[in-house]
């Protein structure tokens, strides 16, 4: 094809914009052109149509994708892992790419927040060639030094894409506020990062775990995924009720973990209350600047509490990720977590099913 499709965002809550590139058919060195299967729709991308994160614009969306390689540029012959690379291998890739050379990159050793990091869908103007640079669309170019691995043919596209950049940035944040053996957790949040938060949390030894959010069917996939209770937030909309029934469930006491994946300021005042004393209290959900809240400090100090704040992740948690997904309990989750599917042309009506929470995971078919 001489030309693919792509949908952009060209203004902040204005719908998408289907367009048409200049098909790529060639690689720099250590770059690959890949032809997109399935993209995933994150709650990131409804925040970044919303503008409450400074993107440049148009951009085309788009940071979960697999997909198939058409085109290898010269001098990439493997993947992160050291599997050799092949045109037609079927692939997945760390959404950003980091400097290694700053100060964060190389003396914090904090890449997340490499000062010249860079995203898929996020990140990169489309009107600047080679234009394609995020999921939603028929193609994509990725940049030398991505982290790209190749997909065994044991792992279903579904439960990737499923699992989304939600799993790696679960991983992620509970590597930096671990959860113990044994540990009782409380998950607020049921999308996509809440529910990573609720597997991550089993696989890692939670023997109690409480997911408070909705809608109802979203309390269902909690369940599956290995929450022992749930409080629905469209049925007990007080939040003291909501907080007497936790901290009930907790013993009386609060939990050992409580998991911020809401990605709403007003959250983290509720959530706050609810760790045991000398418990921890990560902050996962607010990726995008939503507005600020005001809470009493005097809660963190009289609690002993250790507030964790976790942002992205990092090639090596796509990897733990992956590995995860290889295990058959969590593989069939994620994938059937996926129930609204929708060609590329009705991205608009992606967006707008993920904004309203009336599917499990959504995705486009280019």
């Amino acid at each position: 094809m001489s030309t693919v499709k792509a949908a952009v965002l060209t203004a902040y809550e204005q719908p998408l914009e289907m367009r048409e590139f200049p098909s790529l058919t060639a690689a720099g060195p250590g770059e690959a052109v890949v032809r997109v299967e399935i993209a995933g729709i994150c709650g990131t991308d409804v925040h970044l149509w919303l503008g409450q994160l400074n993107v440049p614009l148009p951009v085309i969306l788009g940071h979960e994708t697999v997909g198939r390689l058409e085109v290898i540029g010269a001098g990439l012959t493997q993947d992160w892992r050291g599997n050799p690379l092949a045109v037609g291998d079927r692939v997945a890739w760390a959404s950003s790419i980091v400097c290694g050379e700053c100060y964060y990159c190389r003396v914090k050793r904090q890449p997340t927040r490499c000062l010249t990091r860079k995203a898929y869908g996020i990140s990169y103007c489309a009107d600047t060639a080679p234009h394609l640079r995020g999921g939603y669309a028929e193609q994509i170019h990725l940049r030398a030094g991505t982290a790209i691995f190749r997909l065994p043919e044991s792992l279903s596209s579904d439960a990737v894409v499923g699992a989304g950049c939600a799993l790696a940035t679960a991983i992620h944040g509970l590597e930096r506020c671990p959860v113990e053996w044994g540990d009782t957790v409380i998950v607020q949040g049921t999308g996509p990062v809440g529910l990573a938060a609720i597997a991550v949390a089993k696989q890692a030894g939670a023997t109690k775990i409480l997911a408070i959010g909705g809608p109802p069917h979203r309390l269902v996939l909690a369940r599956e995924f290995g929450a022992d209770e749930v409080i629905d937030i469209g049925v007990v909309t007080d939040a003291g009720e909501r907080q007497r029934l936790a901290l009930a469930f907790a013993g009386g006491y609060g939990a050992d973990v409580v998991i911020e994946c809401v990605g709403y300021p007003n959250a983290v005042n509720e959530g706050i209350e609810l760790p045991r004393d000398g418990g921890k209290f990560l902050v996962l959900g607010q990726y995008a600047n939503a507005g600020n809240i005001s809470f009493n400090p005097h809660t963190i100090t009289r609690k002993q509490l250790v507030v964790q704040g976790s942002w992205g992740f990092e090639p090596r948690h796509v990897d733990r990720g992956l590995r995860m997904l290889e295990i058959p309990h969590w593989q069939h989750l994620f994938a059937n977590e996926i129930t609204a599917r929708f060609p590329l042309a009705e991205a608009n009506r992606a967006l707008e099913t993920v904004k309203n929470w009336s599917a499990g995971k959504t995705v486009l078919i280019p």
